[in-house]
């Protein structure tokens, strides 16, 4: 039961924050999103919400995976930090851009968050490498969103 509750605790954190952050972009797509230059490849608005939720529930039982593992706690806070603080990143992230309306500083901060997620794929590899790995996808998108980013900044 301890481990279900600590993976149930970490996937709804990680949706939470998703869904905060989330609120902040929402108002702003139907009126400054739509008004930038976007690139040729800025996939259609309908796919960001799924995309976005899918990774927040595999970072999330990754996080839940590492918290529950019987690695030392050293190692376990070490990963747990680098993870919080990407969240973190992440949440600032759509208040930046979406809020804010600040392309240029969201570029530097989502720089901050990537290196922050390979931070973290890397001290949960030795804990768990399912935990890593759920964690690749998003080092992934979050690559294609950093794209989008310059690409939007550079454009506007």
């Amino acid at each position: 039961m301890r481990t279900f509750l600590k993976l149930f605790i970490s996937v709804v954190v990680c949706l939470a924050v998703g869904g905060v952050s989330g609120y902040f972009t929402a108002s702003a797509i139907p009126t400054w999103y739509v008004t930038l230059n976007k690139p040729s490849f800025n996939p259609p608005n309908y796919l960001f919400a799924p995309v976005w939720t899918t990774l927040y529930i595999m970072m999330g039982i990754a996080f839940g995976l590492v918290w529950k593992s019987n690695a030392t706690q050293y190692v376990k806070n070490k990963a747990m930090l680098f993870f919080i603080i990407q969240l973190v990143l992440n949440f600032f992230w759509s208040i930046i851009f979406f809020g804010w309306h600040q392309t240029g500083l969201a570029l530097v901060e989502i720089i901050l968050m990537w290196i922050f997620i390979l931070l973290s794929i890397i001290s949960f590899k030795p804990i768990t490498k399912v935990g890593a790995g759920l964690l690749i996808p998003y080092l992934a998108w979050v690559s294609f969103a950093t794209l989008l980013n310059f690409s939007i900044w550079r454009l506007n």
